[in-house]
């Protein structure tokens, strides 16, 4: 027969369920808590991530902004460098015409003189060639006047303004002179240089090269070498 439940058994029943009932509240508390904690940890970094993306959109939007202006200043420095281009080109075509006009004039100066100028220096040259032009591989060269005669000639370089490179050229296509135009091999070559204005000892330094130096006088020019001068002939 079983044991007969008393009072006593029943309040401890009472207080084993109190207790389980707390301890379930309380684990029930702990996980409400926790649960809590991780929403708001979960809303924290949402709240980053947004402030994250927020930033990079940000960003992003600040580089497409540096590349537009980037875009647009590239843009700009190819029209301003475009338009320097045709400025330079446009300078450079106008400084060729002016050179080339002056050096015409200079010729047109020279050339009515020379046969007179050069016959009075003892070189009987009797007619002229202006721009004699040459193709010739190694010897492609163009001379500005040539007086001649049957066997001697003068080559004659004519420049608004001489300058020591002016002389080295002309004297380099004096040696290749008869390789550029053959039909004068047998002849005496000479070189004379003329110029409106001739840079500061230059008239000199073509004096000692060998070269007549032709300077202007009025309206038309002169031979400023001494009387003692010996030209240099060119094989």
């Amino acid at each position: 027969m079983s044991e007969a439940i008393t009072i006593a058994d029943i309040y401890k029943l009472f207080e084993r369920t109190e207790a389980q009932f707390a301890e379930f509240q309380k684990e029930a508390e702990r996980r409400n808590v926790e649960a809590e904690r991780r929403n708001v940890e979960a809303e924290r970094r949402s709240a980053e991530a947004d402030r994250r993306n927020a930033e990079a959109d940000r960003r992003n939007a600040e580089a497409e902004q540096r590349n537009a202006e980037a875009d647009r200043r590239s843009a700009e420095a190819d029209r301003t460098m475009e338009e320097l281009k045709k400025q330079v080109q446009a300078t450079t075509e106008a400084v060729n015409n002016l050179t080339t006009r002056w050096g015409r004039f200079v010729e047109e100066m020279v050339d009515p003189a020379v046969v007179q100028l050069f016959q009075e220096r003892g070189i009987d040259v009797t007619q002229t060639m202006s721009r004699l032009k040459s193709k010739r591989p190694g010897a492609a060269m163009e001379i500005d006047i040539l007086a001649v005669n049957g066997s001697e000639l003068v080559a004659v370089e004519c420049k608004s303004r001489l300058s020591k490179d002016d002389v080295d050229d002309f004297l380099d296509r004096l040696q290749r002179f008869k390789l550029a135009f053959p039909q004068f091999r047998d002849f005496q070559v000479y070189g004379a240089v003329a110029g409106i204005e001739i840079d500061q000892g230059i008239d000199s330094y073509a004096y000692r090269r060998g070269l007549f130096v032709m300077k202007q006088s009025g309206e038309t020019v002169k031979i400023i070498n001494d009387v003692q001068f010996q030209p240099v002939g060119f094989a």
